[in-house]
């Protein structure tokens, strides 16, 4: 096996590329009948190494069918490399590139095209045949969604029919206008995690699956919220947008069911929160040059007077020298609508502040870099009425409709008055009960 003339796609820069490598030493030597008794005792030992790990991945990954050709599939699907990268989102690209990325998968069609059955008679591990059929049980991949491991497993179905590695190429092409390549291509919502070695951007592997509609009433703000969004998407001038007012209206519900909206079309999301505003530059820098638009979203934002991060964030949104890359806009939620507490004493003359006007312009101009602002305020009694009943509706619940209101009347009195998220509190509470 020649995985060692791959140019783009390094095994030694692939996450779980050593199985690739002892598989590669088992292909290449167990069809030896001369090996010595030792040697073929180590060759089957270091086999079902390989297949417990392929088990492993098939249990992680969802994975199902020939583990084998899933295994190598994902490593195409994830791995970042020049050829990848150019294709995401955009797809067939033009160069060089092309003749060398046909080089290596003509390698990897070594791979697929391989005799796994000889191999098992070889070692006498006919135990192992599962491996080439596997049935994978209900429970969910831990690392995709079921949408994309489905996508990876016919994909490997795919690449096993390809009769020649251009048919194959144009397999996995496809697969990388569709849906990326790597973390980025294969997740839609990420958070940043700080290391040793530096900043790094890690996948949430448990979003909320929101939808915008599934927020009741609200129709001007998620308006306003789809157009500034739609306009991102499409590559046209679009604004960082702030969402704010009331508790429990619907500010986070709404960027979550954005991003499930626009996932399909490469908007991807990174959750940033306020003690991490430091690495935002470092966030931006591994950001900007894919194909993918991103939303970073902070959440809850709001500063006390003693809070200074705010102005690291002043700093990435508009001010710094380098200028914001146009596939990078900033989402935040608040209940505030300036964000920075404010103090009647921040407009009355002080003898310890010889410029008053400084004071209210500073702590006003982070929400001025906000070129959207949406209002999502507490609903009167009339919406709530409507969101109790819309919900319950969702939910199952079959009560009177007169009861019902007069529950939910009961329940917002002792629980944090008119909100979407008290309703919803209520109809969890009734559904609990029902069950």
């Amino acid at each position: 096996m020649r995985q060692q003339e791959l140019l783009i796609y390094r095994v030694g820069n692939m996450e779980e590329g050593g199985l690739l490598e002892d598989m590669a030493h088992l292909l290449k030597y167990c069809g030896n009948e001369k090996g010595t008794k030792q040697e073929r005792e180590e060759w089957k030992s270091l086999f079902y190494h390989c297949a417990h790990r392929l088990l492993d991945l098939a249990g992680s990954h969802g994975f199902y069918g020939n583990l084998w050709h899933c295994y190598l599939t994902n490593l195409l699907v994830n791995h970042e490399n020049s050829y990848s990268m150019s294709c995401e989102i955009r797809g067939e690209t033009e160069g060089s590139i092309n003749d060398v990325a046909l080089h290596d998968i003509k390698i990897f069609k070594e791979f697929f095209d391989a005799d796994i059955e000889s191999l098992l008679q070889t070692l006498d591990a006919e135990d192992c045949r599962i491996l080439l059929d596997y049935e994978a049980s209900e429970q969910e991949s831990k690392v995709y969604n079921a949408r994309i491991c489905k996508r990876i497993c016919n994909l490997a179905k795919e690449f096993k029919n390809c009769r020649t590695e251009s048919e194959m190429k144009a397999a996995l092409t496809a697969f990388y206008k569709d849906y990326g390549v790597g973390r980025f291509g294969l997740h839609k919502s990420f958070r940043v995690v700080h290391k040793e070695d530096g900043v790094h951007i890690e996948p949430i592997l448990n979003i909320a699956h929101v939808k915008l509609s599934d927020l009741v009433g609200y129709d001007l703000p998620k308006q306003k919220l789809v157009e500034n969004t739609e306009a991102f998407v499409c590559g046209r001038k679009a604004n960082n947008c702030l969402l704010f007012g009331d508790a429990g209206t619907g500010k986070s519900s709404s960027i979550k069911g954005i991003i499930n909206e626009y996932y399909d079309r490469g908007l991807r999301i990174i959750e940033v929160y306020k003690h991490q505003f430091r690495d935002l530059n470092d966030v931006i820098s591994q950001i900007k040059n894919r194909n993918y638009k991103f939303i970073i979203y902070m959440d809850d934002l709001s500063f006390e007077d003693f809070e200074i991060e705010y102005k690291y964030l002043k700093a990435v949104i508009e001010g710094g020298l380098e200028k914001k890359p146009e596939n990078v806009l900033i989402y935040a939620t608040s209940n505030r609508r300036h964000l920075v507490r404010e103090k009647y004493s921040d407009k009355e003359d002080r003898v310890d502040d010889l410029h008053k006007g400084d004071t209210v312009s500073e702590k006003l101009s982070l929400v001025a870099r906000f070129g959207v602002t949406i209002y999502f305020g507490a609903p009167d009694r009339k919406l709530f009425r409507e969101i109790v009943l819309t919900l319950a509706e969702r939910n199952g619940i079959d009560m009177d409709e007169e009861k019902l209101l007069a529950e939910a009347n009961k329940w917002e009195l002792n629980h944090g008055g008119l909100s979407g998220r008290t309703a919803q509190q209520f109809i969890d509470y009734l559904a609990g009960r029902i069950e």
